[in-house]
């Protein structure tokens, strides 16, 4: 098996305002948006479909689901300190402030206008003492 992409596609209350959050903050590019549809791009993650709630598109069983408990996780090369510091001045809400954990990872947390959280992860040398 050979995979060629990756997608996460998430059901949200307001498929624009996440489109939005997303272009604006985060880098991604509209590829195909519809009423109630977006697929978003970036040529170095995931690419991203939001589906608004209750969309005939999707299985009835599917149409109201959220994923309680996701976490959009990205992994960046350096600079997650910078990265919380130009998403805290553009105004967007850091709902996990940056931290160091003892295993080398140094983490944030943002979350967009419809509760999907989003972490940046930057893995360093872990302190010895």
């Amino acid at each position: 098996m050979q995979f060629t992409a990756s997608t996460v596609s998430l059901t949200v209350d307001d498929v624009a305002a996440s489109q939005a959050f997303f272009t604006t903050h985060l880098g991604y590019t509209v590829q195909q948006a519809a009423d109630g549809f977006a697929s978003l791009s970036r040529d170095d993650a995931f690419d991203l479909v939001l589906l608004a709630r209750g969309i005939e598109v999707l299985p009835p069983e599917q149409r109201d689901q959220r994923a309680g408990g996701l976490i959009l996780a990205f992994t960046l090369a350096g600079g997650v300190a910078e990265q919380e510091k130009r998403l805290r001045d553009a105004g967007v809400r850091i709902t996990m402030p940056l931290r160091q954990e003892p295993w080398g990872e140094a983490l944030f947390q943002i979350t967009d206008p419809n509760g999907v959280i989003v972490q940046f992860v930057e893995w360093v040398t872990p302190e010895h003492g």
